[in-house]
């Protein structure tokens, strides 16, 4: 069973997280599904970088992937919104784009958490988890319940280091560990 450790005394381990909102017609004000990653994000101690919206374009959703994930000070990459059915939903397909290695799970997992809240409706909802230049990458749907699902069941656990039996948080030093293999 998973849990935070008490008896191994594991401090926190804040990590810096960029949040994207993928929309054509949200602005900052309006963006509940930001906002409810923005809490959840500072409320758990970790360190907000930067905050954006970006248009439901895969190439610019790609693009701005890209740059967090070569910027040293973001470690975790969240967006939401673009990962329904629709022919805008192209967030799932711009991530992967991205992508070095997919985490696979993460989508499973999400799905099994959404199906507690919205049964059967989970089936609509697309989202997906991998690992690009060192940097975590989570797209989760766009809607404020989707994000505090993702988050609460997910997230929150997996980004503290002091989760056990295991983290994203303690192997973040070895994601990019091919790249060192590469140079001998």
């Amino acid at each position: 069973m998973s849990h935070i450790s008490a008896s191994e005394k594991r401090e926190f381990v804040p990590v810096r997280i960029a949040v994207l909102t993928v929309s054509d017609t949200r602005k900052l004000a309006e963006d509940r599904s930001g906002d409810t990653l923005v809490k959840r994000i500072e409320a758990a101690g970790h360190i907000l970088v930067v905050r954006e919206i970006v248009r439901d374009e895969r190439s610019d959703i790609a693009d701005k992937l890209r740059g967090w994930a070569a910027d040293d000070n973001v470690d975790v990459v969240i967006t939401t919104g673009g990962t329904g059915l629709t022919g805008r939903d192209i967030t799932v397909e711009a991530h992967r784009d991205v992508y070095e290695k997919e985490i696979d799970a993460f989508s499973t997992l999400f799905t099994m958490v959404s199906v507690e809240k919205i049964g059967t409706s989970a089936v609509q909802s697309r989202a997906c988890g991998g690992v690009a230049g060192g940097t975590y990458m989570f797209a989760l749907p766009g809607s404020p319940g989707a994000c505090k699902d993702g988050w609460d069941g997910i997230l929150k656990d997996q980004l503290d280091y002091r989760h056990l039996p295991c983290n994203f948080v303690e192997i973040m030093p070895r994601l990019e560990e091919h790249k060192q293999r590469s140079k001998s």
